[in-house]
């Protein structure tokens, strides 16, 4: 299993990571739950990392100091209490915007990337549903982290995110792994006709990553009279439902920037499917917290 560990605490804060990326000494990662922080919102005692509006600011900084923590130490090291390593993020906007970053700057960032080859500082995305993925440059211990949901995927951030990296690094895509972490799938990411479009625009593989469902109606079933229409052949019909495999068409674009597929890792969890585990703007009706995925380089 790509999970290093399924066993999660509901007051410990213990952040996801992908076997193949604990292997790499010099790396720290991690993608956040919604258990075991300060927020009293959401459910309560959850790990918010995002500053909405019903959170407290005091709360969401609580909350981002233990998982950083967290997330840099390991049985191998232990974070020092004297040094927390800064956590650079970004206003995120739905972009293909990627920033190339050496530590926290003075003016607010805006984009969905972060790139860096200095240690001792975590790049994060925060995401509740869409997707955050972890690009790590294995052989100039240069890391990058995205916020790809439906907009940054069609402008094809991690696809970017990769020229990014050899644009300021010089890194090699064949020598990269990345990680595709918690978010919205296939199973629950219903979209419209309209968004289908506007991806068969820009892939020539579209048609695999929608699939579409003829809802089903019971009483239509039992008394199909009592739907008779002029439309051929006779019946009116039931709406499509159509789906989007936002995960597939990152791993497409990974994959079409160079990356080995087999240096792919999907965590394959459902933020929707699993409320229990994950914040989902979706299935909570916009009323819900973030989770962050971060990714350092070790000194």
């Amino acid at each position: 299993m790509p999970i290093k560990s399924q066993r999660i605490s509901r007051s410990a804060i213990e952040p996801l990571r992908a076997e193949p990326l604990t292997r790499i000494p010099w790396l720290v990662h991690g993608f956040s739950t919604r258990q075991g922080g300060a927020s009293k919102v959401y459910g309560g005692k959850s790990l918010n990392l995002g500053y909405t509006v019903h959170d407290t600011k005091s709360a969401v900084a609580r909350n981002r100091r233990a998982f950083a923590k967290a997330v840099v130490a390991t049985r191998a090291y232990s974070a020092p209490r004297s040094r927390l390593w800064p956590l650079v993020t970004v206003r995120q906007i739905h972009s293909d915007l990627i920033h190339c970053v050496s530590g926290p700057s003075s003016q607010a960032l805006s984009g969905d990337g972060l790139i860096t080859r200095t240690p001792g500082i975590l790049l994060g995305v925060l995401a509740a549903d869409c997707l955050p993925i972890i690009i790590v440059d294995t052989g100039l211990r240069a890391v990058g982290v995205f916020h790809a949901g439906w907009r940054g995927t069609q402008k094809r951030i991690v696809e970017k995110g990769v020229g990014e990296m050899r644009r300021h690094f010089g890194s090699r895509p064949h020598e990269m792994k990345a990680v595709i972490g918690p978010g919205i799938r296939a199973c629950c990411y219903q979209v419209g006709p309209e968004l289908r479009e506007k991806f068969a625009g820009q892939f020539s593989y579209s048609d695999r990553l929608f699939r579409e469902t003829q809802e089903s109606d019971e009483v239509r079933r039992k008394y199909p009279l009592l739907f008779l229409s002029a439309r051929a052949p006779g019946h009116s019909e039931l709406p499509k439902k159509i789906f989007l495999d936002l995960a597939e068409a990152n791993r497409r674009q990974l994959v079409d920037s160079g990356v080995p597929a087999k240096n792919i890792v999907d965590l394959d969890l459902c933020t929707c499917c699993r409320r229990d585990l994950f914040f989902s703007h979706r299935a909570e009706h916009g009323v819900t917290g973030r989770m962050m995925a971060v990714v350092g380089v070790r000194s």
